[in-house]
């Protein structure tokens, strides 16, 4: 019988590789705690009209990359394909009433039905922010800001924030007409997805990376060329405050963002080292005002962005760290033994109550083996045992590194081996013995 395999494009995440994963939804925490944010956990499956009503019916996700099935009662529902949409559903039936001004964060997995590739998965995962109540261009630049910090923490050193504006009102209307009637008479030069988008979401074809649709763009009409007075007053507040502030901004009339639901400020994060090949968008938002009021709440401004995190994995450099000073139990007994398994055990668990990380090859085997396991899970410290040693009340404490080992009184047990694990080592290590 073949092993069943994991669906494609939805990845385990191993010991070896989880330890990446927390620092980085760590350091996600601790900075959006720094900015005052407070944290929020959706469902990972919401009904699908959230998703077609706020993403958009024309948009590719919508279209193409939702998965969508019907529950016993034959009512559709969808795994999250991304996180702004549920915010806002969580927002209207929890806390608009009670929270006009909302700073709220999250993380967590998300589901599209995409092509696998490097940096693009089927089950990924995004860490994001939202804040709802506030129209300022204050709160633009401090979200730019917060997703910036974000990312230059974890060590990546080649990226930048690139930033347009969608404008409001009928700016889109005006811009997509012009669009239309730019495109219209060349339309047989796009490629195919951007004929079809002519029809349906003529904005996708300003960043489409098709060398047929980047010829042709030389001429097209700037989005800011449409923008009301208003709008360009916010977007110049923004530019100005995020200047002020030292964050670093590229102006792209190119970024228009793939979902209905963006209006004025929109901005995305690119990582400029080549790390992630063709995917190299971090993450990206903007302003979304008449989302809430779309989905049946009062009118509500509401900006907000989310991350990549497998796109931030691969291009960070920081979220490598040493491995945690640790312990290991060597207990020499045989398989009945259960005395020394009990005293071995004993052990570990009061190590471990003094705040001790330490492993026990419970299979209790050849002393060989088990100094074998010790090396390969990186222990600094051994603590070695059988019955002559709990007939003594002795214990044997050896240095992996140096290859040194001593007795020690059991009741020392647990200031010897912490003292072990704080002392320098430039011993370079091997398999034990």
């Amino acid at each position: 019988m073949q092993p069943l395999q994991s669906v494609t494009g939805m990845n385990d995440i191993l010991p070896a590789e989880s330890a990446r994963w927390r620092r980085l939804e760590q350091n996600w925490h601790e900075t959006c705690r720094r900015y005052g944010f407070g944290e929020v956990r959706t469902p990972l499956c919401e009904y699908t009209e959230l998703f077609v009503r706020s993403v958009g019916e024309t948009t590719d996700i919508v279209e193409k990359e939702m998965y969508t099935f019907p529950d016993r009662n034959e009512r559709s529902l969808t795994l999250r394909p991304e996180g702004t949409a549920s915010a806002v559903r969580a927002y209207l039936h929890g806390a608009a009433g009670t929270e006009p001004l909302a700073r709220w964060y999250y993380l967590g997995a998300m589901f599209r039905g995409e092509r696998p590739q490097k940096g693009r998965y089927r089950q990924f995962h995004q860490v994001g922010a939202e804040v709802y109540g506030d129209a300022g261009p204050g709160v633009d630049a401090e979200v730019v800001d917060l997703a910036y910090r974000y990312v230059a923490s974890l060590g990546v050193a080649k990226f930048e924030v690139r930033i347009n504006s969608l404008g409001s009102g009928d700016t889109r209307t005006r811009y997509r007409d012009a669009l239309v009637a730019y495109y219209g008479p060349m339309r047989e030069k796009l490629s195919k997805e951007s004929q079809r988008r002519l029809d349906t979401n003529p904005l996708r074809i300003v960043d489409s990376k098709s060398p047929e649709d980047v010829a042709l763009r030389a001429g097209a009409p700037a989005l800011t060329e449409h923008l009301a007075d208003d709008d360009k007053r916010h977007f110049d507040a923004v530019l100005a405050i995020l200047d002020r502030m030292g964050t670093p901004v590229v102006i792209d009339p190119t970024i228009v963002r793939g979902l209905d639901y963006y209006t004025r400020t929109i901005f995305e994060l690119k990582d400029t080292s080549g790390a992630l090949g063709a995917q190299d968008t971090l993450g990206g938002g903007g302003r979304y005002d008449n989302l809430v009021e779309e989905l049946g709440g009062r009118s509500t401004p509401g900006i907000g962005f989310a991350l990549g995190c497998e796109r931030l994995l691969i291009a960070s450099t920081a979220l490598d760290a040493p491995i945690e000073p640790s312990a290991a139990i060597i207990a020499i007994a045989r398989a009945e033994d259960v005395a020394v398994q009990a005293e071995a055990l004993s052990i570990a668990r009061e190590l471990r109550t003094a705040g001790v990380t330490v492993h026990v090859d419970t299979r209790f085997g050849k002393a060989d083996r088990q100094f074998r396991h010790a090396d390969r899970v990186g222990a600094r410290a051994g603590v070695v045992l059988g019955s002559a040693e709990i007939a003594n009340g002795t214990l044997g404490l050896k240095d992996l590194a140096r290859k040194e080992q001593r007795s020690i009184a059991r009741a020392d047990v647990v200031r010897e081996v912490r003292a072990l694990l704080s002392s320098p080592t430039d011993v370079a290590r091997g398999t034990a013995d």
